[in-house]
């Protein structure tokens, strides 16, 4: 873990390491779906517009979507809305406002939508490799106490340690899963969450305790690199699906849109598996989850995947065509 890159002098702003990989991330994806495009377009400005926008579109969804979901944190301070660098973004909000603007700036130019979702979907998981290895860096997105021999420990007063010393009823866990002593103690709210004391008030013989000793971090699943690993994986994946279209001649003889619809399965049935394996979000039980009892990312993983197999057999039904590059 290492949430902090630097931190600017004199103004004492500090830049964490998770903003920079998603800035990598978004630069490796535009590169590469730069070089998918030339056969479809010849504009690729296009390409890294439609991107820019959606990236802009998908941070204000995002950011929308969790001030919305826990509004009574903001509406005592609604300048804390725009405190973005304080964390807070939902990825189903990112994901409705970044398809959203993408669709609309393609309808706007009259390009492709299908062929260009298509190659957009290789580029997000490409994408997602660096966005999760940045989520590893911060310390979000942790998972369950394992044994594993790869297993990972995460720091003292880490999400993932601050989660540990914890009831969480949302979790169906009515105790901690580490009991740290009360004098380690800073204070404990109305809900049972435990705030530990910061690590520079801590005696020496606390300080061990909690870095080597028997109060250290559980070791835990590293579901990030498991994101991340896998998001290579369906990366290769859906390249190799979308090329296998091409001839020899350099033509395409495609269904448009069917890369797009496997991404969605094959993410959808991904992070629906890692979240049993994730230790971070709460179990949802709303009228809209098909999986009463699952977090909101597997009943979302869940609507993905209905979705995309709509889209692969619409698609498939459409004869295919050949276009010129």
């Amino acid at each position: 873990m290492y949430p902090k890159l630097f931190e600017i002098p004199i103004i004492d702003w500090p830049v964490g390491t998770y903003g920079p990989m998603l800035v990598i991330g978004f630069l490796a994806a535009i590169t590469l779906i730069r070089h998918l495009s030339k056969n479809i377009t010849t504009d690729p400005q296009h390409i890294t517009n439609a991107a820019l926008y959606s990236l802009i579109g998908g941070v204000v969804g995002a950011r929308a979507f969790y001030v919305i979901h826990y509004f009574e944190k903001y509406q005592n301070n609604l300048i804390d809305v725009f405190r973005i660098w304080h964390g807070g973004l939902e990825l189903l909000g990112g994901v409705i406002a970044a398809v959203t603007v993408i669709l609309l700036y393609m309808l706007y130019h009259k390009l492709p939508i299908r062929r260009y979702l298509d190659i957009l979907a290789i580029g997000l998981m490409l994408a997602l490799v660096f966005g999760r290895i940045g989520c590893f860096l911060n310390g979000c997105c942790f998972g369950k106490p394992t044994d594993l021999s790869w297993a990972v420990r995460f720091p003292y007063d880490s999400f993932a340690y601050n989660s540990q010393i914890s009831p969480n009823p949302q979790r169906n866990r009515p105790e901690p899963q580490l009991k740290l002593p009360a004098d380690y103690l800073y204070y404990i709210d109305l809900n049972g969450k435990r705030f530990a004391k910061q690590y520079a008030v801590l005696t020496d013989i606390q300080r061990y305790q909690v870095t080597k000793g028997k109060y250290r971090c559980l070791p835990i699943h590293p579901t990030q690199l498991y994101s991340s690993a896998g998001a290579a994986v369906l990366c290769l994946i859906l390249y190799l699906f979308w090329r296998r279209s091409k001839k020899s001649s350099g033509k395409f003889l495609t269904r448009p849109g069917s890369t797009f619809g496997l991404m969605l399965i094959l993410y959808g049935i991904m992070r629906f598996l890692i979240e049993f394996l994730r230790d971070d979000n709460p179990f949802e039980y709303a009228w809209w989850a098909i999986y009463k009892g699952g977090t909101v990312s597997q009943n979302i993983g869940i609507y993905m995947v209905i979705l995309g197999a709509v889209l692969l057999v619409l698609f498939q039904k459409n004869k295919p065509k050949e276009v010129q590059p």
